[in-house]
């Protein structure tokens, strides 16, 4: 421990539980102060709480958990000031393994101890405490000491831990890293406001709907059967246009919701039926978590992914759901909503780590698809976005499919024209942005010698044995753009602006109505900031949409999905014959 710089070190445990949607409700604590072996054991649930945290937490003292967020998040429900510094030592096992074959994308406490030769409780005998402490009350005083045992035996593993994990740590960054996860249980506190009454409406007359929407969709497809989308009724419907659609090596169609998601952007004409297709994935719309305060809250998952970003359920997240599903979100009364995003941010990201000229200059001046549109003459210079769109969403195409290592073969699928067609335009753009693609070729090359990658705060990523150049490439603008996004979460909570989610390059934040534009300002300045710092100095622009009670947040790609359901929603129920009460 004569590493850390810090007068007291706490390694420390809630135990908790939670219903779908709910804040948690803490059933106790347990806390060891490492270099004098203090341990504090407290029982929280259903008794009068501390007003703070019974050890220090202040700038002298280090808090460290596994999976922070979660003791943070307990922190904010009891009211308790949250710790100065907190290392996570979930977030900095998965930094040390990110990447590497053969460890799992998210590692719990057993498996780290595992791999450092620690021992641990059994599996099962864990999951038996853990399904006593989410069980609920009341408790006898043996199952409150059992709790609390159990509790003790992962503070005890967690010391352990931290003896074995400290020689491997970056300690500043992963301080720096600390701080995110105190803004990730603000925003997991705060949850999202969904319109339950519709939500409620929508749920109850779900199967009919499904059945109303298929009728209504499909006319223009004719690729269901009943509710059972048939592969070659689809496959004849692409013949007809003349749609070239991914294959698997087995030559049938690619049906994944990713290849669905891909070629919507090529072919518009699909999206109803995407949306269609996931309405009809969901067997009930209840499923989304809502907390008794009609927000919608979840596992956010910081550091899930391999580019450090966060992951939350695809089921439980509003955000991961369907398009249309978005326009549940709803502020209350007297309230208002912002998503505030980053204008093309991983261009920009690309732009300033290459340094190429070109490329900051076509983002400085506003449009950098527009830019390169006129740098290669497919748009004349006083050309605009709304002069020349078409030509404008090609380019745009182009861009973001090279930051994602698209090949010339994929590309020309999107465009929807001869692989001629983008190897011309992949050529361009290599010619254009000399200095950008000799950075890129030179990550990957640096990736595929030295093992690994990492990003201007430190998140790394290891090569496997059989590495995908195309993620590596993908990797310095991914990554950079999530140690951007976790400092911008963290500046905006640190301001007291109401934070309720972070959405890949964007925030969404809350306030009263007559405030929401001095919170805009606030959170634009904390992301301007964090863009800043990692860039060297560039200050991204940003995009914001506004949402004020009682209007509802809108998604394009699936707004008038969203509307149709509704308005056959309400036809349906108005239709409905009222039941006669007889009263003897």
């Amino acid at each position: 421990m004569e590493r850390l710089s810090f007068k007291e070190v706490w390694c420390a445990d809630f135990e908790f539980g939670a219903d779908d949607g709910e804040r948690p409700v803490v059933r106790c604590l347990v806390a060891t102060e490492v270099r004098t072996g203090r341990t504090i054991r407290q029982w929280l649930d259903r008794v009068p709480v501390p007003a703070a945290a019974p050890f220090n937490t202040g700038p002298d003292a280090l808090f460290v958990s596994f999976f922070a967020s979660a003791e943070m998040g307990c922190f904010r429900v009891l009211d308790w000031l949250m710790p100065a510094h907190v290392l996570d030592l979930y977030a900095e096992f998965k930094w040390l393994s990110c990447g590497r074959d053969g460890f799992p994308g998210k590692p719990c406490l057993l498996y780290a101890l595992d791999h450092f030769g620690l021992p641990s409780m059994d599996a099962t005998d864990k999951t038996d405490m853990r399904n006593l402490a989410l069980r609920g009350g009341p408790y006898t005083a043996d199952e409150q000491a059992a709790i609390l045992d159990y509790c003790e035996s992962d503070v005890v593993a967690l010391v352990a831990l931290l003896s074995k994990m400290l020689p491997h740590v970056d300690m500043p960054r992963a301080i720096l890293r600390g701080r995110f996860v105190k803004a990730v249980a603000e925003m997991e506190y705060n949850g999202i406001p969904i319109d339950v009454p519709i939500l409620a409406r929508l749920d109850e007359h779900w199967e009919s709907l499904q059945l109303d929407m298929v009728r209504a969709v499909d006319a223009d497809y004719g690729v269901y059967d009943g509710i059972h989308f048939r592969t070659e009724r689809f496959a004849r419907w692409l013949a007809r246009r003349h749609i070239p659609w991914p294959r698997l090596i087995s030559g049938d169609l690619e049906l994944t919701d990713e290849v669905f998601k891909e070629m919507v952007v090529s072919y518009p004409a699909l999206a109803p039926l995407v949306q269609l297709r996931q309405m009809m994935d969901i067997l009930r719309l209840a499923d989304l978590p809502v907390g008794r305060d009609g927000r919608n809250r979840c596992l956010l998952s910081p550091f899930g992914t391999i580019t450090g970003r966060c992951a939350p359920s695809t089921s439980g997240f509003i955000f991961g759901r369907a398009a249309w599903m978005r326009s549940l979100i709803r502020p209350e009364e007297g309230q208002a909503l912002a998503y505030i995003d980053w204008s093309s941010q991983e261009y920009g990201i690309g732009a300033v780590l290459s340094g190429d000229p070109e490329m900051i200059a076509d983002y400085e001046r506003g449009d950098p698809y527009l830019g390169f549109a006129k740098r290669i003459g497919m748009v004349p210079q006083e050309g605009t976005k709304h002069t020349h769109r078409p030509e404008r969403d090609v380019v745009k195409q182009l861009i973001l499919g090279t930051q994602y290592g698209m090949g010339e073969q994929s590309l020309a699928v999107r465009f929807n024209k001869p692989v001629v067609y983008a190897r011309d335009l992949l050529r361009l753009h290599r010619q254009t942005y000399r200095k950008f693609w000799e950075w890129s070729d030179a990550a990957v090359n640096l990736a595929l010698f030295t093992g690994r990658l990492w990003t201007r705060f430190g998140w790394q990523v290891w090569t496997k044995a059989d590495p995908n150049p195309r993620s590596l490439a993908n990797f310095p603008c991914q990554a950079n753009g999530a140690e951007m996004l976790r400092l911008a979460a963290v500046n905006v909570v640190n301001s007291g602006t109401m934070l309720n989610t972070t959405i890949h390059d964007a925030l969404l934040i809350e306030a009263p109505a007559r405030d929401i534009d001095a919170a805009i300002a606030i959170a634009q300045d904390g992301m301007g900031r964090a863009s800043e710092a990692v860039l060297s100095g560039l200050r991204l622009h940003t995009d914001t949409k506004i949402v004020v009670a009682p209007n509802r947040y809108r998604d394009d790609r699936g707004a008038e999905f969203f509307d149709e359901m509704v308005r056959r929603l309400d036809a349906r129920t108005a239709a409905r014959p009222r039941r006669t009460v007889i009263y003897w």
